[in-house]
């Protein structure tokens, strides 16, 4: 039977065997993909396939910065409950895949999945990781950001881990700052940072809702477009960063309040990264 090259990789991608034993694991079984799991297993080939179809929406988010403060990371490590998202080998675990990270500066996470630990790939620690466990493991997401400075902030949860970029380095009451930003964005979700970043698919899609809603109430067509502009505005306010409210002080936009930190100041970008989110 013609054993194709998109079927191997796809039954080491399972189960983390090596091309070799996968391509005459599915070779012996006709093609059968469970099979193959099966006589890989016999032959002690350590698999993690039955995992692989499962729900991994618990697990961890780290952030770590250099020293310099204008390099930083998050990782999501996942897994399937939060039984095991706190357990502390699971922790220490995630941990030193964000170390990993850190140390090497990856900017990608396939470089960071490639990379080296204890002999191996990231990517097959966590398949070892699946067998010693029992549950399916992953480096599911990694986010670099540099800038003139940048700041995180892990929920206390664990589950959710936002990092900011700034338009200037570091000193003590711009890090305060950014971190209240990064707890805005934790707690509010904004879409973008500023009106600009806006997707513009996403400008054109509230527009047209302003419209259609303004349409419904039985204004006039003329006005229609005025209306859904004041509506987009207050699309701008409640979704976009810097025109938010600040959360600890209603009244300064969270661009006033990093402005009163320090004249000029700014996020430039940021990440938020959610478990299951």
């Amino acid at each position: 039977m013609n054993i194709s090259a998109s079927d191997v990789n796809k039954l080491r991608q399972q189960t983390g065997a090596g091309m070799m034993d996968c391509k005459k694991a599915l070779t012996e079984a006709n093609g059968d993909f469970e099979e193959a799991v099966v006589i890989l297993r016999k032959k002690g080939q350590k698999v993690s396939a039955s995992r692989a179809d499962r729900e991994a929406n618990e697990g961890v988010v780290v952030a770590m910065s250099d020293a310099t403060g204008s390099f930083g990371i998050l990782v999501e490590v996942t897994c399937e409950t939060d039984f095991v998202a706190k357990n502390e080998d699971f922790g220490q675990l995630a941990r030193r895949v964000a170390q990993l990270a850190m140390d090497n500066k990856f900017t990608t996470l396939d470089q960071l999945q490639s990379a080296g630990i204890d002999g191996i790939t990231v990517a097959e620690k966590m398949i070892e990781y699946t067998g010693k466990i029992g549950e399916k493991i992953s480096v599911s997401r990694y986010e670099t950001l540099q800038a003139e400075g940048v700041v995180s902030y892990i929920h206390s949860n664990g589950k959710l881990g936002v990092m900011v970029a700034l338009n200037q380095p570091l000193n003590e009451a711009i890090e305060a700052a950014a971190r209240d930003a990064a707890m805005q964005i934790a707690a509010m979700n904004p879409v973008a940072v500023d009106k600009d970043d806006v997707d513009p698919s996403v400008v054109e899609r509230e527009i047209e809702i302003g419209k259609e809603q303004a349409r419904q109430e039985g204004k006039p067509e003329t006005i229609l477009e005025k209306i859904a502009m004041g509506k987009l505005n207050k699309f701008y306010q409640d979704n976009t960063l810097m025109n938010q409210a600040f959360v600890k002080d209603g009244s300064v936009t969270v661009a006033q309040m990093l402005d009163k930190a320090s004249k000029g100041l700014l996020v430039t970008r940021f990440v938020r990264v959610a478990i299951g989110g």
